[in-house]
């Protein structure tokens, strides 16, 4: 019996950071091809709107702590074209199942992009419920809580992302927010969902396994 090697889809991975090699004016030119683009947060809408010019792939985004996705124009502010929000939503793209959750726990009593502790348990456990047909991919801001949670109370681990990966057991976790690594690795596995967890600061394209063919 021979196995064939699992296909695979790819992801451009970005947050926090208007990477120079991606926006510039040969982009793509360089960067393999890619099935889909994932930005977990913060990131300008103006890059996010550049993304969506330069691709003919789904870009797929949630909202940071610093919500400044939005675009400026005329006396107000819009949220990007051409793209995805998927903040506390299910969407379908790509082929993929991906849950999103943008934001991060709030360290401070002004400022959007912040939850709460009852409002990350009410939202993420919505989100849980809509993903109970399975999910193959959770974007977020913050990390769960866990080897890439930040030292500081700015960038803690959120435990309800912690408890909807337990309960969901998505493949891939990806989310931003830690910018400074401190040491610690880019990605790992979580021990108790088999999840592989990345960082996506700055820009980074993985390969997501979307199953495997025996004959």
């Amino acid at each position: 019996m021979n196995q064939v090697p699992a296909p695979t889809k790819r992801l451009m991975l970005l947050a926090d950071y208007v990477h120079p090699f991606v926006y510039r004016s040969g982009f793509p030119q360089g960067i393999p091809p890619v099935d889909a683009v994932l930005a977990a947060g913060d990131l300008p809408g103006y890059f996010l709107e550049f993304l969506a010019s330069k691709l003919t792939v789904p870009v797929i985004y949630v909202h940071g702590n610093h919500e400044n996705e939005y675009v400026n124009e005329g006396d107000g502010r819009v949220l990007p074209r051409g793209v995805i929000a998927a903040h506390g939503r299910v969407v379908h793209e790509a082929g993929l199942r991906i849950a999103g959750w943008g934001g991060a726990p709030r360290y401070r009593r002004d400022g959007g992009g912040q939850y709460s502790a009852s409002e990350a348990r009410w939202g993420l456990r919505t989100l849980a419920w809509k993903a109970r047909r399975g999910v193959d991919i959770l974007l977020t801001h913050a990390p769960p809580t866990g080897p890439h949670a930040g030292l500081d109370y700015a960038h803690r681990g959120c435990e309800e992302i912690a408890r909807f990966i337990r309960v969901r057991h998505p493949k891939m976790v990806i989310h931003g927010h830690i910018h400074e690594y401190e040491g610690k690795k880019i990605e790992y596995t979580d021990p108790a969902s088999g999840a592989k967890v990345i960082n996506a600061y700055g820009y980074r394209v993985v390969e997501f396994p979307t199953g495997e063919m025996t004959f």
